[in-house]
């Protein structure tokens, strides 16, 4: 299981045009669920996300989670982060996980940060997303489990 976390100041996704979710200040979370993958490990990659120090203190330092801020976070799956590029030029897709699984473990990943009290919104899952974003640092974070 794969997340690309970033800090941001605002974030949304489009489906057909048509602006369906957005967040203020908190984390947009891309999410790559690969086969072998399970409730358990999404449970602990939610738990890493919603307390990953990355916003700063008064200090100045990244020392606040998204929780801490009481930010919100926008989950977008990305069957793409799984991707295999270790030979030729087009990408193999075999490793991620597909149908029912993947929506399972998905769907506990933000059940998860449901639980920790924080807002969270998502895309739809397996749709064609366009995802309008303002990085805040930029601040990306790669998180694998």
């Amino acid at each position: 299981m794969k997340a690309i976390v970033q800090r941001v100041r605002e974030a949304g996704c489009e489906v057909n045009g048509e602006l369906i979710t957005h967040i203020g200040k908190g984390v947009l979370v891309f999410l790559g669920i690969e086969k072998g993958d399970s409730i358990e490990k999404a449970q602990k990659l939610a738990y890493k996300c919603v307390h990953l120090r990355i916003f700063e203190d008064t200090e100045g330092k990244m020392n606040l989670s998204v929780k801490d801020i009481a930010g919100e976070i926008l989950v977008i799956s990305q069957f793409t982060l799984c991707a295999n590029c270790d030979k030729g030029l087009r990408p193999s897709f075999d490793n991620a996980e597909v149908g029912t699984d993947a929506i399972t473990i998905y769907n506990s990943f933000i059940d998860f940060i449901h639980s920790n009290s924080l807002k969270v919104k998502q895309g739809i899952f397996g749709s064609k997303m366009h995802i309008p974003l303002v990085n805040d640092g930029p601040a990306t974070f790669i998180l694998t489990i």
